[in-house]
Order: C-alpha cells, then structure tokens, then sequence
C-alpha cells in the first residue's frame, strides 16, 4: 500500500507518524525464519542477514510486517546516503560492512498474524496488532515500532520533523483497510530543502531537457553539484533555451563537470532555485527545478553535504 503525495488532513480521524528516509521493505516471519523482500518483490534476506534477529524479537510469532529500512547517521537519524553503503543486494556482505552501516527494520502496518491475514481490518485495529508486537521487541537492535499520533495536528508532527531533519511525515485514516497500490487514505507530505546554483550547462534541442548547476566551494572556485531534469513546465524548458543559447562556451566553466553526456556550455549568467531531499557526493537527491532567480553569481556556494 503506497501513501499519497498531498496536504495534511487537518480534522480527526487520522494517524500521523514519521516518513523514515530509506528502502521499503516487507518482512515475513515465524519461528522457521526470516524472509525480506523488496517493494519489487525481490528476496533480500541475503543482503540484510541481521534482520533474521526479528524473529526472537517478535517471540518466534508468525507476522507479515510492512516497513522502512534504515541506516542512521552520527547523530541517529536516519541516512540514505549510508544505506546506499548496503545496495545493491549482495549475496554475502562483508563482515566490515554489517559493522561499519548496521540497519534495522522500522515496522509501521502489520498485515498478517499468527496465520490471520489482517488487511481487511481498519488501520487503527492493525496498528494496535503492531504496537503490542513493538512493546514485546523492546531493546531489540534491528526491529523497532517508531510511535504514530492520533491526538496532535499533523502540522505539529510535521513541523517537528523539519526541526529534526528528518524527511516528513505520513497522516493514515484510521479506517483504512490494507489495500494494493496507491491510496488515499494514506497522504505524505516530505519535506524539502532549497538551495540556489549556477547554471554552467544544459541538454536538450530546441528546449531545455535537463541543467546541470554548480556552486562556489570554500576556495570560490565553482564546482558542478548536480543535474536536474525534473519541475520544468513545458514554457519555462523553452525560456530557459531561449536564454541559454545566448551566452554559450566552449568549455565549462565549472571543475567537475562530465566529459561526455551532450552538454552544452554556458557562461554563469543565470541563478536557480532547487528544492530537494539530500546533498551527497553523487549529487542532489530527489532534485526538482524551482525557478530562475534574481541573485549575485559570487554568492553562490554549494550547499552542505549529507554524507
């Protein structure tokens, strides 16, 4: 069951729990085991081999648990650019690697128990199911049943999620049934950062298929952070060529930039705006275009990493 993106439902009726920034995983187990599957369907048991410990901590009970796995950061929350560490799938991790990125399932639906299949029972009933399985699993290092609120806005619950840097949140009708797909009775609402770069280069023909953008590092010298395809309309790719194709390179401006892909060099002319999840090494994570801005190119600075 995949939640909505939307506004937060601002009447009663609802659940509000933390959206955890990971890999969405459903988990069978009983006393034989523990089988980990991903959203795809692809057995995961291998990769994940400390998740087997959610076995003794459900007691050796028979349940089908949907979840997050997450790897968290110095500060204990959670980290995508560490769990990437864990993915691909590997059939046998290394032993340094389960030490230096351990994960553990954040389980927030339980869909079967003890041999009954639950997805026909209302959300509040389930979420009771997978609250007694949490408090039986206190103390476990890699099964954990985060909280979820009924008596607080979700606009509180979201606004404390931004404070603590953590990725949003999810508000659940506490009469939903356990549905495939996506669904309404589920809405998300992430929350995202903004930046503003530089363009130096852009692809595409007659319009603009995708910018690539660059900031000042600590030396002032400009730097290519990211490409970013999405959050064009069709008007603003056309405006965007317009405008570029008037201020062309030869070479790129900015010290990191790809040496192959079609790119097209422009001189730092233009600023924009950039909303996305997570700044790492590989780039802006979930980068979506904004819009021009009207700013000094020499206060441009590359926004800080995650990794």
């Amino acid at each position: 069951m995949l939640a909505t993106l939307g506004e937060l439902p601002a009447g009663p009726g609802y659940s509000t729990e933390i959206k955890w920034d990971g890999f969405r995983l459903s988990v069978s187990a009983d006393q034989a085991g523990v089988d980990v599957y991903t959203r795809g369907g692809a057995n995961a048991s291998a990769t994940f081999p400390e998740l087997a410990g959610i076995r003794d901590a459900l007691g050796g009970r028979q349940a089908v648990l949907d979840g997050e796995l997450v790897a968290l950061d110095g500060s204990g929350r959670p980290s995508f650019s560490r769990l990437q560490q864990r993915w691909p799938m590997r059939r046998r991790p290394a032993a340094a690697l389960l030490r230096q990125v351990p994960v553990r399932f954040y389980a927030f639906d339980v869909v079967g128990l003890d041999g009954r299949d639950l997805t026909g029972l209302a959300y509040a009933r389930r979420r009771e199911a997978l609250d007694e399985l949490g408090a039986a699993a206190t103390g476990s290092s890699v099964f954990v049943v985060p909280p979820a609120w009924t008596d607080v806005d979700p606009r509180e619950v979201l606004a404390t999620a931004e404070e603590h840097g953590l990725e949003g949140v999810v508000a659940k009708s506490l009469d939903s049934l356990y549905v495939p797909g996506r669904s309404r009775a589920w809405i998300k609402r992430p929350i995202r950062r903004t930046c503003e770069l530089v363009i130096v280069g852009w692809s595409g023909g007659r319009q603009v298929g995708s910018l690539l953008l660059a900031g000042h590092d600590a030396d002032g010298q400009l730097v290519v952070v990211s490409e970013v395809g999405t959050g064009f309309s069709g008007a603003e790719r056309r405006r965007l060529y317009r405008l570029l194709v008037e201020v062309p390179r030869s070479s790129s401006v900015a010290a990191g930039a790809p040496v192959d892909g079609g790119w097209r060099w422009v001189e730092p002319v233009y600023v924009g705006e950039v909303a996305y999840r997570e700044y790492t090494g590989r780039g802006l994570r979930h980068g979506t275009w904004k819009g021009l801005r009207q700013r000094a190119i020499d206060g441009i600075s590359v926004p800080p990493r995650d990794d």
